[in-house]
């Protein structure tokens, strides 16, 4: 069976997109879901028939492709819409809201958020759906994440900044 390594957890936009990615190209496939992409890597040295499907705007993503070229060439690039991106929170209040939990890529938004208050401290997660997991858990007060794993872990949108068409790269295995 035929896989793609990408970001988890479940409700990414990397999660979106090799479903995409599949549908696109009529193949059928599992898509598994790593805490990075480079626990993803690690992984498709011990598989085959797999790829690696990785978000451009992924922090090091450079890294991972020129660290790795014996084992993975770029075989495509696409573009596609994310999830809805959101600032979301336990709290419709902002007066109540210290920490903001985002993933490295999109964390420049929480700066709208600090205009209105600037109290605001920010922690990074590896991927927006552990954003929200991590708000919901109480880690954070509020977070940068996408609508479908806002609605997931049951959190208030407090701003819909909608889609982003994102690019998306797949990452093949030299044989």
């Amino acid at each position: 069976m035929f896989t793609i390594h990408t970001l988890g957890p479940k409700d990414t936009n990397c999660e979106k997109a090799a479903h995409f990615w599949l549908k696109q190209k009529n193949l059928t496939g599992n898509v598994v879901l790593h805490e990075t992409l480079e626990v993803a890597v690690e992984k498709i040295k011990k598989d085959n028939n797999c790829i690696l499907l990785g978000c451009i705007v992924y922090p090091y993503l450079h890294n991972i492709v020129f660290k790795n070229l014996n084992l993975l060439k770029l075989t495509d690039c696409f573009v596609m819409d994310t999830h809805n991106m959101l600032f979301a929170s336990r709290f419709n209040d902002l007066n109540k809201i210290n920490k903001v939990g985002s993933h490295p890529a999109p964390k420049d938004l929480i700066s709208e958020i600090k205009n209105l208050n600037p109290k605001i401290e920010s922690i990074l997660f590896n991927s927006n759906s552990e954003s929200a997991l991590q708000c919901a858990n109480g880690t954070v007060d509020a977070c940068i994440t996408t609508l479908k794993a806002a609605e997931r872990n049951k959190l208030t949108v407090l701003h819909d900044f909608g889609p982003v068409p994102m690019g998306f790269s797949i990452h093949s295995k030299i044989y």
